[in-house]
């Protein structure tokens, strides 16, 4: 007997242990479902690797009571998960890429942007007024909303509703909406709700001569040590090249703007015909004031690098070294020059007014 438990032991010993990726994600349920997404493709893609998922809360998820632009605190949902992949706990971090700051810590990258679902923003309206639109809602009907840049947008297109400041996650807001009788229809991420099987519940998909999206919406990044190559080439095949360069010219845009959660910025981007477009814009809180473009740039959507690697690969806080650097740069620079030209026009005064009415609630 002794002799079979040592050759067991003995056997164990000799297969090698397969290595173990540790993937840090939020705890809510939509982020668990996001994360889950990620772990699968990337199963699929090395058989040979273990993936081992750590949940954690961040300062986003404990803050339930203030607004979001409220906290005046940029990294709201990815602090403590980039604390633990400073310190070695974790090897990777999938995000919503809208929560991701278009300048990272030093030291972090994203390492991939996954393929986008829906940018779009839906609504979802209280069982009683189920079969109505935002415009057909009874006058001074509250509708529920934690971002400025849905507020302002939709409060200048529908000036018969008033627009409250709802957070929570999916499930604590959808719950806000059916037990309390406070909010006529509450707006959330299309996204969010597709990936939560939560599709049933959309009663209004608001396209962008409506509401404009946030930058990035829709799309998931992968969060990654800027000088771990070893991770960096592992994620790096989840990069969807026309949401990469969509996604790189919306950051590119809301960077050089010197935006975030506490103005109202959105954007609109589509790739067509080997063109860019990218439309954005930038509104005052209560959206009466409003100054937008498009531009676009050549492009051709890449399938992979051409070149060698580059001595800094970062832009707007992507690395993306398995695909071509010319489109990369093109997306990059309509960001910046739609901005510049946004700012030429005066936005810089609308978004400093915006920033202080803002503090000062």
């Amino acid at each position: 007997m002794s002799g079979n438990g040592n050759a067991a032991a003995t056997a164990e010993e000799d297969t090698p242990k397969m290595r173990v990726i540790r993937v840090g994600t939020r705890k809510s349920q939509l982020a668990r479902i996001q994360t889950d997404s990620v772990v699968a493709t990337l199963k699929a893609l090395y058989p040979g690797l273990q993936f081992e998922i750590i949940a954690m809360s961040t300062t986003g998820d404990k803050i339930l009571d203030t607004a979001l632009s409220k906290i005046g605190e940029k990294s709201l949902f990815t602090k403590e998960l980039e604390h633990a992949l400073e310190r070695n706990e974790v090897d990777l971090v999938v995000h919503s890429l809208k929560d991701l700051p278009t300048v990272l810590p030093p030291g972090f990258t994203i390492g991939a942007v996954c393929k986008r679902e829906s940018p779009y923003d839906a609504v979802v309206f209280h069982p009683k007024f189920v079969g109505k639109t935002l415009e057909t809602l009874p006058e001074k009907s509250v509708v529920g909303t934690s971002s400025l840049r849905r507020a302002a947008q939709l409060q200048r297109k529908f000036p018969h509703l008033e627009f409250r400041n709802i957070r929570g996650n999916l499930n604590t807001r959808l719950r806000k909406l059916d037990e309390l009788q406070e909010f006529s229809a509450i707006i959330l991420a299309a996204a969010g709700l597709q990936r939560m099987g939560w599709q049933n519940r959309v009663g209004q998909i608001l396209h962008p001569e409506e509401c404009m999206y946030a930058v990035g919406q829709g799309a998931l990044g992968v969060e990654v040590r800027a000088k771990d190559q070893d991770i960096l080439d592992l994620v790096g095949v989840l990069h969807d090249p026309e949401t990469l360069l969509r996604c790189i010219a919306e950051r590119s845009f809301l960077r050089h703007l010197e935006g975030g959660c506490s103005v109202p910025v959105a954007v609109h981007t589509a790739i067509k015909d080997g063109q860019l477009y990218l439309t954005g814009g930038v509104w005052s809180l209560n959206g009466a004031e409003t100054m937008q473009d498009t531009m676009q740039t050549t492009i051709h959507v890449p399938v992979q690098h051409e070149d060698g690697p580059e001595d800094d690969p970062q832009l707007v806080g992507i690395t993306a070294r398995n695909i071509p650097r010319q489109p990369q740069l093109a997306a990059e620079n309509l960001g910046i020059s739609l901005a510049t030209l946004l700012l030429n026009k005066g936005a810089k005064n609308i978004l400093d007014v915006a920033r202080q009415l803002n503090e000062a609630h």
